[in-house]
Parts: C-alpha cells; structure tokens; sequence
C-alpha cells in the first residue's frame, strides 16, 4: 500500500485539531470540539476566535502572526503536542484548513466544521447554494468578481473589511450593473447578525460590520461589460494599440492551446495579453505569464487583466529569449510576437512540458519561414487562416481581407 493510501487510512494519531467557529461561539459547538480546545497545550486563532472561546482555553493562546506563514510554522512545530487551530466556518473553504494542510498530512488532524458563512447566506435569502457562485474577495481584488457578472445570476462575495460592500457597489455602477440588487448580511450567527438589501447605484449602507457577505442579483444594464463565456471576445473589450490578436483568430489559437484546468501558458510577445486573459478566463485554476519588451505595453496588460478579472495574470517585462530564463516551466506556449528572433523558439520548445502544446501565428514571411522550418523538423500541422470583413466600397459594400496569418500547433514528446 502506497504512502497516499496510508495517509487516508489514519495510520498517524491526530495531534492537531481544527476548530469552525461562528459567531455564536462556544454555543454552535459540540462536546468534542469542546474537549479538544479545554484539553489542548495550545490554541491558535484570531484575536476575535480566541476570545470567544476563552472560557474553555486551558492551555497557551497564540494569535495569528504577520505574515501568516510564521503561524503556520509554528504550529508544525508543534508536531505531537495537542493543539487546536480556532478558524471562521468551514476551515476548508477559503479558510485557515486549507493552508495547514499543505504543510501537515492528513492523517495527522482531525477536524470540526461549522457552517461556512456562504452557507448561513444561502439559507437567510433561500438561494440555492448549488446555483450560485461563490466569490472570496477577502484580502483579494475586487476584479475577481468580474467574469460572474453575467445577467440574471447570483453571486455570495465574502469581502475584507466594512469597506467592501461600498466598493463592490462602485464596481457595479461603474460596469453598467447599477440596478443589480445588492442584499449585506453582517456577523451571520451572531448577536449583530444584520441584513439589509440596496440597489447598487444608490448604495448608502454604513457603519458596517467588517465580517460581511454580499449577495448579488445582477441585472445588467443597456452596454453593461458582460464577459462572454466563449473564446474570441471582441476585440473592443480590450486596451489596445492595434497589437492585437483579433478575436477570430484568437478563437482558433485558444482552441489549439487546449487549455486544461491548472495548466502554465507562456504568452510570449504578448501585446494586449488577450490570449493569456482569455486562457485564464477558461477556469479559476488557469495561470499564465505574459512576456512583453513593452513597458507601455506591459502595464496595458495588467490594466486589461485587472479589468477581465483576472488580476493574477503575471507580466513579465522584457525580451525573450532572455526573460524565458528562470521561469516556471510552461503547459503549453503561445508565440505570438517575436518568434524570428534568434533563439526564442527554441528556447519555447526547450522549456515546454512533456505533451505541452506550441502554438505559434505568422503574419510576416519572415516568420512564416520560421513555421515552415519547424513544422518540416518537427512536424505538427500547420493551418493558414484568411478573413474577409465587410465594409464599404462606395455606396455598396464589398470584402476587405485581412492580413492572412499562418498558424504552426505542436505536441512535445
């Protein structure tokens, strides 16, 4: 039996146990998560956890330390010693949980949920949790909740502070979502518990309470940023300096990138980024880095990322082959900008994964040769794309084509 498998069995005695709290403290608890905080050698938590249940802490309170990973090391310390970690809710769902689990195995914990405060939400307004889409903006941009901004949806978006709600509304009103109903509900479970219900536009809550959950009813008004789910977003949603990947032919690159949920894709020469945007817009997991020799256009990418909600996008300033070196190795490589410069293909090649893919588009001769040479080497296939626009000719209209591009997509071995 592999070490996986003993893992999950529970071969190890727990020492750590993980405790959800809610607001009502002590109350929500039962009598084993009650014995495990009078019983353990020390308590982790925060401030507000740590007083709520401080009628039972026997042993030493550590509170959280800044920045977070000094806790976490201290509680690995503590291996074999009884311990309790105090969490908010579920710990596994955005919560503390899930950073201790990384560093300790399963086998070796044990832990006592209480209701995540996305699931007391649900349960105050009647939504179907299943339904909705679940948002953590705390300690997080706000443009993260840009891509479910879709008409006629519902979103739970946990935010940091009594500030939040405020600013969520702004974001709201200023991408043509103002009539979207906007319902605030405060320390769920506890004494404070509050829930008041605005109009985006015309928020004026106050005084807040810093634990707070927005639910959102979007309702998008006429020219609201709607994000499409599909690939090949028009070319107008993006900034940009006409370098650009049109949306046609972005929609057949993504298609040939096949994204996969997790994946790295490189986006060298990266222009307007909308190729790594749009590979991070396929799900939540996807990562990307933009390479871009363009400082004006660098910072162009990480207002376009920020404003698709995708802020996570990383954009790398400089040159490839050169600022290829040192990073993470790619899933897949799109070359979109500077693939004729000496050694950035192969550099591309070197650098991808086992089974990664390559792909590549040429507009010039120079880098159609490029294209050809590879694909004769290495093989792949190679697809010419040719698109016509209408437009006016005169008083009639007639076909105006586009530059046409050359696309090379290949497997690594």
């Amino acid at each position: 039996m592999g070490d996986n498998q003993a893992s999950f069995r529970g071969d190890t005695a727990p020492w750590l146990t993980i405790i959800g709290l809610g607001e009502d403290g002590l109350t929500g608890l039962g009598d084993e998560a009650k014995r495990s905080i009078a019983s353990a050698s020390v308590v982790f938590g925060g401030v507000r956890h740590l007083e709520l249940a401080a009628p039972l802490i026997a042993g030493e309170q550590q509170s959280w330390l800044s920045p977070f990973e000094r806790s976490v090391e201290a509680v690995v310390a503590l291996r074999g010693t009884p311990v309790v970690v105090l969490a908010s809710g579920d710990p596994f769902f955005f919560g503390v949980g899930v950073t201790l689990a990384r560093q300790i195995d399963r086998s070796e914990m044990r832990v006592v949920p209480s209701p995540s405060s996305f699931s007391l939400a649900a349960s105050r307004l009647g939504w179907a949790l299943q339904d909705t889409a679940i948002v953590s903006l705390h300690g997080r941009p706000l443009d993260l909740i840009r891509p479910h901004l879709q008409p006629g949806s519902r979103i739970l978006a946990l935010t940091s502070d009594g500030h939040g709600p405020a600013e969520l509304a702004k974001l709201l009103a200023a991408n043509g979502f103002g009539q979207s109903r906007l319902a605030v509900l405060e320390a769920l479970g506890g004494a404070q518990e509050r829930v008041t219900s605005h109009v985006a536009a015309e928020f004026s809550g106050t005084n807040i309470h810093s634990l707070n959950i927005c639910a959102v009813e979007v309702v998008a008004d006429a020219g609201a940023r709607v994000l499409p789910l599909a690939s090949g977003l028009d070319d107008g949603l993006f900034e940009h300096d006409g370098q650009i990947t049109k949306r046609e032919v972005r929609a057949l690159t993504l298609s040939a990138l096949a994204p996969r949920r997790g994946e790295l894709l490189w986006d060298i020469g990266a222009g307007s980024g909308s190729i790594g945007i749009e590979w991070m817009l396929s799900d939540p997991a996807m990562r990307a880095i933009a390479i871009e020799g363009s400082a004006e256009r660098a910072e162009r990418i990480k207002r376009n990322a920020a404003n698709f909600g995708v802020p996570g996008l990383t954009v790398v300033l400089g040159t490839a082959p050169g600022a290829l070196v040192g990073l993470p190795s790619p899933d897949a490589v799109f070359v979109g900008g500077g693939g004729s410069e000496e050694g950035v293909m192969a550099a591309a090649i070197a650098a991808l994964k086992s089974d990664g893919r390559l792909v590549a588009n040429a507009v010039t001769t120079q880098m159609e040769a490029v294209l050809l040479e590879h694909q004769a080497r290495l093989g792949g296939s190679l697809i010419r794309i040719d698109i016509a626009r209408a437009s006016p000719v005169g008083a009639m209209t007639g076909w105006r084509p586009a530059m046409p591009v050359t696309q090379w997509s290949w497997i690594k071995p």
